[in-house]
């Protein structure tokens, strides 16, 4: 995957809003990484793809009390290291609901998968739009056929707040009055199984 390029983006001293071909790259990303490792059933488990992808997983409470106030300061949701063997480390606050869990390690692998070296609101705008696709992609929810965001959770398990910035997604994507795109089709083989049985296996 390619490193941040800041030539992508509009307006960049203004906004850190991402143009609609970055909004593209990471969709595409998304059913690649999917594709890789084999994600094809909803809900989709960040833990599942953590585990196929080699990166280790650490909840906050493995370790001392003296050493989880530290990782909270750092994160009251979790972060990604990089060690010096070159293997990934997700740590996790596990006081949280699975919902916001999930969504963290999903964002965590995406800082990983879209190779952010350095925090900045740029590379966050990016890892929150490919968490949200990749727990919720739109073309799902559509061949589900829900009808409001109160089904969301149920289906994708994630929060209602998420479940809420899901909807007026996908309420979006039902505007744009086009074909399905090339990787779309592919979310749909993908995911072929599972949406004929109605959602999680």
């Amino acid at each position: 995957m390619r490193k941040l390029d800041l030539s992508d983006y509009d307006n960049l001293r203004y906004s850190w809003k991402l143009t609609d071909k970055r909004y593209e790259e990471i969709k595409e990303i998304v059913v690649s990484i999917f594709e890789k490792y084999t994600v094809n059933c909803v809900p989709v488990n960040g833990f599942e793809l953590a585990t196929k992808m080699g990166i280790i997983v650490i909840p906050y409470s493995a370790h001392k009390l003296k050493t989880q106030v530290l990782l909270r300061k750092r994160s009251d949701d979790g972060f990604c290291i990089q060690k010096q063997d070159g293997s990934w480390h997700i740590f996790y606050n596990d006081d949280q609901d699975y919902g916001r869990i999930n969504n963290t390690i999903l964002h965590e692998i995406g800082h990983i998968v879209l190779d952010h070296s350095e925090d900045s609101d740029l590379a966050e705008n990016e890892v929150k739009f490919f968490a949200k696709y990749a727990l919720v992609p739109p073309v799902l929810v559509l061949k589900l056929h829900l009808k409001s965001a109160e089904e969301i959770p149920d289906v994708f398990d994630v929060s209602y707040e998420a479940a809420i910035y899901a909807w007026e997604y996908y309420q979006k994507w039902l505007g744009r009055n086009t074909d399905y795109t090339a990787y779309e089709i592919r979310l749909l083989n993908l995911f072929e199984k599972s949406l004929v049985g109605g959602g999680a296996n």
